[in-house]
């Protein structure tokens, strides 16, 4: 397994941001490129990467050679792992051609008829070049050094790249099939497609199958770039199950679970998650990822909160609909609710509450 030096990704930084990339953002990368390389996650296997036609030996190849534009780019298991337990909740792949558009054709291992969807790039851990004056400012509380939107095609993902001065450790492909998205992640130093986070974590039936349209939604959410990597990764796991603790969601991340419970509080508080005090469930806000309706009278383009509409306007039952329809679970009792059921609650709370 080859990991891209230190050296190297520095020299790149030199040619991106010219005199920008001083002693100060020198050690910067250096601190991340060694933080990042002791966490460690179980591969899948290596993959090899092909742009334009040209085998990259890395993608900081692509980055560096201004010559490759991305209009194709092809990421290739070399060799794809055989089918089973290391695909649990992935979709086994043999290579994946990306199209300038974002559209994407997946080539099912083993053959079969390939499959097109659409595909984002989402930063996952990653350094953005900044100067010493700039990290102060921010420091300061005056203005950060922003990163632009995070969903993106792969030729937009290398171009922002170039222009950014960016150097990401890790990518999310996500790749939305017509009935479901998919997050592959790519370790970028040491070319390795990884395992999905859950795999041997997390029983296959505590997953809930979302629709490629929420995926989005959610997607679109985390890729404004203010979520810390913890808080997103807390947030994919937690939208793709009935609701889970933060012990749960501490041995599926693999983290500490104080520092994952400080995640999901600040899901919480932003408004994409509920906590339920009598289990210490933490369960998806499915509402809070729609827009809110326009109200009479009011301008279109008026910015709404972060989290969907402002939770001071729902009444009760709202809340209470939108929490059974989130969990689909009695929002009293906390049982899994029946397919078909109408009400907002189980049929023994349904009679208990009649009955009182």
């Amino acid at each position: 397994m080859a990991v891209v030096p230190l050296p190297e990704l520095d020299s790149l930084a030199h040619e991106l941001a010219r005199e920008r990339h001083g002693t100060f953002s020198e050690r910067a990368l250096a601190r991340a490129y060694e933080e990042y390389l002791a966490r460690r996650r179980t591969p899948l296997g290596p993959f090899r990467l092909e742009a334009d036609g040209h085998e990259c030996a890395s993608f900081y190849e692509l980055i560096a050679d201004q010559r490759l534009g991305g209009e194709n780019i092809e990421v290739r298991l070399e060799p794809p792992p055989s089918n089973g337990a290391p695909w649990e909740f992935l979709r086994p792949f043999e290579r994946i051609l990306f199209d300038a558009d974002g559209g994407a054709t997946v080539y099912p291992l083993g053959g079969g008829t390939p499959i097109r969807g659409i595909a984002r790039f989402l930063l996952r851990e990653h350094y953005l070049l900044r100067t010493q004056a700039e990290e102060d400012r921010a420091s300061g509380g005056g203005a950060r050094v922003s990163l632009p939107t995070q969903l993106r095609s792969w030729k937009e993902g290398v171009e922002g790249c170039r222009a950014r001065g960016l150097l990401p450790f890790s990518v999310a492909v996500l790749v939305y099939y017509p009935e479901e998205r998919i997050s592959y992640d790519l370790d970028l130093v040491r070319s390795l497609a990884l395992t999905d986070l859950r795999a041997g974590r997390l029983a296959g039936p505590r997953r809930v199958h979302r629709t490629s349209r929420l995926s989005w939604k959610v997607d679109r959410a985390v890729g404004r770039g203010d979520m810390p990597l913890l808080t997103a990764r807390c947030l994919f796991v937690l939208v793709e199950s009935q609701g889970l603790t933060a012990i749960e969601l501490a041995h599926v991340l693999g983290g500490v679970r104080e520092t994952v419970d400080s995640a999901l509080q600040g899901l919480a508080a932003r408004g994409f998650a509920t906590f339920d005090r009598r289990t210490g469930t933490y369960r998806p806000r499915l509402d809070a990822f729609e827009p809110p309706p326009l109200v009479a009278g009011e301008p279109l383009g008026t910015a709404s909160p972060p989290g969907g509409s402002n939770p001071a306007l729902r009444t009760s039952v709202q809340e209470l609909i939108a929490a059974a329809d989130a969990r689909a679970s009695c929002p009293l009792c906390g049982d899994p609710l029946p397919p078909g059921t109408i009400g907002i609650l189980c049929s023994k709370c349904a009679a208990e509450v009649s009955a009182g």
